[in-house]
C-alpha cells in the first residue's frame, strides 16, 4: 500500500490550512494562527468522548490530526456545548498572554478546515456525534465553492 497522501505532503496541506485560518482570522503570524486554531480544537475536543474524538481526528489532514490529540485527557469527562461567545472565549483562554485569538476565530478554522478535507466524511462523523458538533463546525457561505478542497 503507498503512503497515504496526507503523510507525505504533511507540511503542504497544513501550511494551505494556516494561510487559510490566518487570512479568515486576519492575524499577522503563523504562530498566533497557531494558537487560535489549537485553541478551537481543544475547546471541541472538550465536548467529545474519546470514541468521538478519534473519529474526528481520522478525517483530519496528519497536522491537525496531531494538535487534535495532543494532551488530551481521555480520562475527563466531555462537557457540554456553550454558546459561541462562550466557545470562543474558552479558545481565547489557551496561552493568555500570548493569545491574540480574535472572535472569529472558531468560523474561520471551520472555514480553513472544510478547504482542508472531504467535506462528506467530515459531515458523516459530525452527524454521528450530534446536532452540537455540526454546529459548531457549521460554515455559512454564499458560492458553496468556496469550501471546495484546496489541496486535493
Amino acid at each position: 500500500m503507498p503512503m497515504p497522501w496526507t503523510y507525505r505532503h504533511s507540511e503542504k496541506e497544513f501550511k494551505a490550512f494556516l494561510v487559510d485560518a490566518r487570512d479568515r482570522m486576519d492575524l499577522a503570524s503563523d504562530n498566533m494562527t497557531y494558537t487560535a486554531v489549537d485553541g478551537v480544537l481543544r475547546v471541541f475536543r472538550r465536548r467529545l468522548t474519546p470514541e468521538q474524538g478519534i473519529a474526528f481526528a481520522g478525517v483530519l489532514p496528519s497536522t491537525l490530526r496531531a494538535i487534535f490529540v495532543t494532551g488530551w485527557e481521555i480520562t475527563s469527562d466531555p462537557l457540554p456545548f456553550a454558546s459561541r461567545v462562550e466557545l470562543t472565549a474558552e479558545a481565547q483562554a489557551l496561552r493568555p498572554d500570548h493569545n491574540l485569538t480574535p472572535d472569529n476565530a472558531i468560523a474561520a478554522t471551520a472555514w480553513a478546515l472544510r478547504r482542508s478535507v472531504r467535506q462528506a466524511e467530515l459531515d458523516r462523523v459530525l452527524a454521528r456525534i450530534g446536532p452540537e458538533a455540526q454546529a459548531f463546525w457549521h460554515v455559512e457561505v454564499a458560492d458553496p465553492s468556496e469550501l471546495d478542497q484546496r489541496i486535493v
